[in-house]
């Protein structure tokens, strides 16, 4: 679900963020002991790659995040591109850039949608035939172009290009009641810009599912794994497996 939100709003909402907010984004651990020490350094290779792989890709696909930009202006009534509130590294909150997919006034149609919620046990919304899905949206979801300007957060150092996906605020507040544990476990590296739940079925995965695979991403972290992620993601994207 996208929610639009003008790029010059100030404050996060207020709920589901974390009370103990960290003072800055920085992914490295306090150096106490050896494995600290080693896990610092993967982080510290992870958090280059992020710089190198953004910094090439938002170059390499300006010219198409600008022919977007445009498309989405003539399709639709709006800004091409909206942020919106999702919880990161240790829940703190940031904006998520994305292309907008939907209609300006899709927050405010959101509670007479609920009840069409196929997403089971309700902490996802997962709607098929979205009404307020643009024409061009539709395509854009599909393909994951909407995604694009996520490598500005990822320069940011608010994303990784590999992580638990980022849920926003309503996601969190229920994920949170219904399962504490997976709620916080995925909170404990920085969330990507594909991961896990992106390469096994998208939208076609349940809540639990969802959270299994993240769990086991976060309890198994690798850069081996974050290249063979990133892999499968540009055949995932390819087939549109699990988009809508």
């Amino acid at each position: 679900m996208s929610t639009v939100t003008p790029l010059n709003s100030a404050p996060f909402p207020s709920a589901a963020i974390a009370q103990d907010e960290p003072e800055s984004l920085q992914w490295v651990p306090p150096l106490t002991d050896r494995r600290d020490r080693m896990k610092a350094l993967r982080l510290l290779v992870k958090r280059t790659i992020d710089l190198v792989g953004a910094t090439v890709g938002l170059l390499l696909l300006a010219p198409l995040m600008f022919l977007i930009g445009v498309l989405i202006r003539l399709d639709s009534r709006g800004p091409a591109l909206f942020r919106q509130v999702r919880l990161g590294y240790r829940g703190r909150p940031f904006w998520m850039l994305k292309f907008r997919t939907m209609t300006v006034d899709a927050e405010a149609k959101l509670g007479d949608l609920e009840e069409s919620n196929e997403s089971h046990g309700g902490v996802l919304f997962k709607l098929s035939n979205d009404p307020r899905v643009t024409r061009l949206g539709a395509l854009l979801r599909r393909t994951s172009l909407d995604e694009l300007p996520q490598l500005i957060n990822v320069l940011r150092g608010e994303m990784s290009l590999v992580g638990p996906r980022p849920l926003q605020v309503r996601d969190s507040d229920r994920l949170a009641a219904l399962n504490p544990r997976g709620y916080q476990g995925r909170l404990q590296v920085p969330p990507g810009v594909t991961g896990p739940w992106q390469i096994s079925g998208r939208k076609d995965v349940d809540y639990q599912r969802m959270i299994q695979l993240d769990l086991d991403y976060v309890g198994s972290w690798s850069l081996g794994s974050d290249l063979w992620i990133l892999l499968k993601t540009f055949f995932v994207v390819l087939l549109g497996k699990g988009a809508y």
